[in-house]
């Protein structure tokens, strides 16, 4: 049994701490990222020591929350430029310390009532942004789950036999070769394999080319992937354009939205989204933009059915009946955690608008290190960004080792892609304390780094 004044003790010292990590956090009075080897970080933490003797107590979980803490990435800082993981707001931390107590499945529902009303209507609400008044969803641990799961789906309106037979030879996916890799991920754990990835004309900067969208007759397309946004530049395909190709030719249009779909709460960003209620299905991380903790992503399809041909399953201490509440048989997951309530509660707490103005936000950020590097000779960037991610160099340099000396600093974290196969540094604006200061430090950084 729990000893809860223990737990009462520790859980205060949890709150303590951490509230002290993201204050600091946010001022940026610490390094950005910190590193050390794995063998040194051990020691640090005595892993080896308490894993074979156990015995912590709250003092001693004290100094260990000290020094985990302080060996490892602060999202909230201002100087976090790096991948596409939210910034979490603190309802979202409540909730998976809610649910790190309770630990209730709720993929079935009497495993979880609450937290499974509580799911039903966040995806009501996320149907509804999108434009799927008669569809169905569920919550999955990732956006590579959620594509799996939607193409899974599209697998099961292209070839109904397939979950018995097995998979045909000649079924392929149309996608940019700029599209997330859990696309061609998913076709090869799908049985299709990577010769059925058949890429898609681009532009210079991976936008799909809508005026080179191919001949598919004669071809069994199982489904259309568009990006919104693209991960490596944050730029939006054209989602009308596609999805009324897509509709002429009874082709599934899958949506990735996880980065970008957030923009449908921002006003003066919702147009990049145009279209997108023509998809058959969208996937949305709420794990990136709307500020919610690892991981929660949302698999959306315009007709419910779609959702539900995903999946046949028998397992006699699970299946027992239609009882109509029960969301596991929509999901790769059969012990799902309460991912729902981490988005209603950021929710409950800043409503769609708060959500909508973070957005905005980050975008603008983004907007304005657009046009602070511009202003500096040296500095090159292919294209005005579209949401919180700027790609861009600097002169002549090594941008492999220019990012490996920022972040060896500690001073700044960002990361780095391809465009047209040039490597360009990275920046994603995901932390709320990120300022102008911030980005004229950074630019400074690099060009003092680079002997400017």
């Amino acid at each position: 049994m729990w000893n809860i004044e223990e737990f009462t003790e520790a859980a205060g010292i949890t709150v303590g701490e951490l509230a002290a990590y993201v204050d600091r956090s946010q001022r940026g009075d610490e390094p950005a990222i910190s590193r050390r080897p794995p063998r040194e970080l051990a020691e640090r933490l005595r892993l080896g020591e308490l894993i074979a003797k156990g015995g912590m107590t709250p003092e001693t979980f004290r100094d260990f929350l000290r020094t985990f803490l302080g060996e490892g990435t602060r999202l909230h800082h201002p100087a976090y430029l790096g991948h596409q993981s939210a910034s979490p707001d603190f309802p979202a931390a409540l909730a998976d310390f809610i649910h790190g107590a309770t630990n209730n499945p709720m993929a079935i529902y009497e495993m979880g009532a609450a937290a499974a009303t509580v799911e039903f209507e966040v995806l009501r609400w996320m149907l509804a942004k999108v434009g799927f008044p008669a569809g169905g969803g569920v919550l999955t641990h990732g956006g590579s789950l959620a594509n799996l799961t939607a193409l899974l789906a599209a697998r099961a309106r292209a070839v109904p036999e397939a979950w018995e037979d097995g998979m045909p030879g000649d079924l392929v996916i149309l996608a940019p070769a700029s599209a997330h890799y859990s696309v061609s991920r998913a076709a090869s754990i799908l049985g299709l394999g990577q010769r059925a990835m058949v890429p898609l004309a681009t532009d210079h900067l991976g936008r799909i080319d809508i005026t080179k969208l191919p001949d598919i007759s004669g071809r069994r397309v199982m489904a259309l992937v568009a990006a919104a946004c693209a991960t490596g530049t944050g730029l939006y395909d054209d989602l009308r354009a596609i999805g009324e190709w897509c509709r002429e030719r009874d082709v599934w249009f899958h949506v990735d939205g996880a980065h970008g779909a957030s923009a449908l709460l921002a006003e003066e960003h919702a147009h990049l989204l145009d279209g997108i209620e023509l998809a058959d299905s969208v996937i949305w991380d709420a794990h990136k933009m709307l500020r919610t903790s690892s991981l929660a992503a949302a698999v959306l399809v315009r007709r419910e059915n779609d959702l539900d041909a995903a999946f046949k399953q028998e397992a006699s201490y699970l299946f027992y009946g239609e009882r109509g509440f029960d969301l596991i048989g929509r999901t790769v997951e059969c012990t799902k955690a309460e991912l729902g309530l981490k988005i209603f509660l950021n929710l409950a707490w800043r409503g769609e608008r708060g959500l909508g103005e973070y957005v905005a936000r980050q975008y603008a950020t983004a907007h304005r290190f657009w046009e602070l590097a511009r202003r500096r000779p040296g500095f090159a960037l292919p294209y005005e960004p579209e949401s919180n991610i700027v790609c861009f160099r600097y002169g002549d340099a090594d941008h492999a080792d220019l990012r490996e000396r920022l972040m060896a600093e500690g001073a700044f974290y960002l990361t780095s892609a391809e465009l047209d196969g040039v490597r360009h540094l990275r920046v994603t604006v995901m932390a709320p304390a990120t300022d102008d200061a911030t980005l004229e430090a950074l630019l400074d950084t690099i060009e003092a780094l680079h002997g400017g």
